[in-house]
């Protein structure tokens, strides 16, 4: 799994992005103080390992399943908004790379590439996550594509009942609405490939929305049709209707207590995503490994659980799986891969991912994905449920 020695880490690969990207799209990070952006990667990163050098094993695989399918490794990329923005022509790299890979790639309702184009780079394996719009008649057309283009996951998001208060977002011009302001516009010419990508590919727009917003609209009058279309209120009589359309798997992401998690056991979800947004909804919000430590410990046996936000490396991914994530997902370090290398990045940030995370299973001496909770040190009730 060949990658580009230049970026063995995805904090190559963020400065590298950070000197390609202009600011304001560059800076699409968290909420308020970014206190809980910060403590989702600092946290997970006080989880420890324990090897077992003197066992024999077998070579080590980094192939796993979930929801009864197989993967070459177990993350895949997470659905991230406004990508075309930040990296135009990112999903399309992005998807092409997870296929290739044979990951999932979730591509999101709010993203820059509409759902028949991802169901035809992936060979309709993409993963579709749902902003649930407010007309029933939207929900259901927008369910029918899906289903269509052949997507086997519809994920609903729950964790943005109010968008964030983000306070780069509002300075750069990415809230809603949003508006391309003079300084934003200055810093374009100092940022000649991503200025060059625009021009080639164009105007980054809601390609999955177009067929539901009236044209001709400026930028501060799409703000105020996304957020009267689209409430990201979420609860049982909403969902009722979409778990009796959707025929495939059906999962709940943004999930961040054991409450929600018994909800969504009982209402027939398929699986969760423990995840507070990368940190980008509520600066005051517990880390993802701590929320999935405490839901792990007590509904592995219930549920499927896989895990997003704060993952930056094969020892993050590592530490997820043996808190209890049977699968892992990350968005902004997949971001920042295609920021910094362009067409190569998803490739070289999917290589990267599965060398650094088989290195650790090498390390610690076992040999199939199912057995890293057996590893975790100062182990816990986790265990208990979680033993092989």
């Amino acid at each position: 799994m060949a990658f580009d020695n230049q970026y063995p880490s995805v904090q190559d690969l963020r400065k590298k992005a950070k000197e390609r990207m202009p600011a304001f799209a560059f800076e699409y990070r968290g909420c308020n103080e970014d206190v809980n952006i910060t403590r989702n990667t600092a946290e997970i990163r006080e989880v420890q390992l324990e090897p077992r050098y003197l066992r024999n094993y077998r070579e080590s695989s980094t192939k796993t399943s979930i929801l009864g399918m197989e993967f070459d490794a177990p993350f895949g990329i997470a659905p991230v908004g406004l990508q075309g923005l930040m990296w135009r022509n990112s999903p399309q790299i992005l998807s092409k790379a997870a296929y290739k890979h044979n990951i999932p790639f979730i591509l999101s309702t709010v993203t820059t590439m509409d759902i028949e184009e991802g169901s035809r780079i992936t060979d309709g394996r993409a993963w579709f996550q749902l902003y649930n719009p407010v007309q029933d008649e939207v929900r259901n057309d927008i369910l029918k594509r899906a289903s269509d283009a052949g997507c086997p996951v519809l994920i609903l998001l729950c964790d943005v009942p109010t968008f964030g208060y983000r306070p780069k977002d509002i300075r750069n011009g990415l809230a809603l609405p949003p508006k391309m302001s003079a300084k934003n516009i200055l810093q374009i010419p100092g940022k000649p490939i991503w200025a060059f990508n625009t021009l080639k590919y164009g105007h980054s727009t809601f390609e999955n929305l177009k067929s539901y917003t009236p044209e001709g609209l400026n930028l501060k009058q799409l703000g105020r049709f996304m957020d009267k279309t689209f409430s990201g209120r979420l609860n049982e009589d909403l969902i009722k209707p979409i778990r009796d359309k959707w025929k495939g798997k059906l999962i709940l992401k943004g999930v961040a207590s054991e409450r929600d998690t018994k909800d969504a056991i009982r209402m027939g979800f398929d699986g969760i995503i423990v995840s507070n947004h990368g940190g980008r909804q509520l600066d005051a919000g517990e880390s993802t490994i701590k929320s999935l430590q405490s839901i792990a410990g007590k509904h592995c046996d219930q549920i499927e659980i896989m895990m997003d936000s704060g993952l930056r490396s094969g020892p993050d991914i590592a530490r997820a799986i043996a808190c209890g994530a049977k699968f892992t997902f990350m968005g902004r370090s997949f971001m920042y891969g295609v920021g910094a290398l362009g067409n190569k990045g998803g490739d070289h940030t999917i290589s990267m991912m599965k060398t650094q995370f088989k290195q650790v299973m090498e390390q610690l001496c076992y040999d199939r994905v199912e057995y890293l909770p057996k590893h975790l040190v100062r182990q816990n009730e986790i265990i208990s449920k979680l033993e092989i």
